[in-house]
């Protein structure tokens, strides 16, 4: 697996009587193969206006980020998800 960028991305998440959302799954589809991966660990990361990430996704207000720890080939990996609230549109970065 060369990178997630530009993948189709599925995402389970858990939603919490305080709003809160928790991601506990992803599942990425390339070259017409399903691959999921549960989410090990996850903390939420606040935005406060508007800024480029150091991995280069432009973000606003309207962004939730998550940086989460996923297992992949026996090897932990670190990820990002970016849930845009306007269009409930998630992306990832790795």
């Amino acid at each position: 697996m060369r990178g997630f960028e530009g993948k189709d991305l599925d995402v389970i998440c858990q939603c919490c009587h305080d709003g809160k959302i928790i991601p506990i799954r992803i599942r990425i589809t390339e070259d017409g193969d399903e691959y999921a991966y549960t989410i090990k660990e996850c903390r939420q990361i606040t935005v406060d206006g508007a800024f480029t990430t150091p991995d280069g996704v432009y973000v606003t207000s309207n962004y939730i980020i998550f940086e989460c720890k996923i297992t992949v080939f026996g090897q932990m990996k670190t990820i990002r998800l970016y849930l845009n609230k306007s269009n409930i549109e998630w992306s990832i970065r790795a």
